[in-house]
């Protein structure tokens, strides 16, 4: 995969998180061609560049955490 395909597929999963569209990390996984773990390192890079994504047990989904 080259730099600006994952790029887009980065900003897709925040957009997914936004939109509260975040089905599971193998629904994604399977939409992109790839595994979960993949997706799970995606998401730590997205931590990394200063997204504040988090994810919440009980309701079992991915969110990004608002700034006050």
């Amino acid at each position: 995969m080259d730099y600006r395909s994952y790029e887009k597929r980065l900003a897709y999963i925040i957009e997914l998180i936004e939109k509260n569209r975040f089905r599971s990390l193998e629904a994604v996984a399977k939409s992109f061609g790839c595994s979960s773990r993949t997706i799970k390192r995606m998401i730590a890079h997205l931590r990394e560049s200063g997204h504040e994504i988090q994810y919440d047990r009980l309701e079992k989904k991915y969110f990004i955490k608002k700034s006050e």
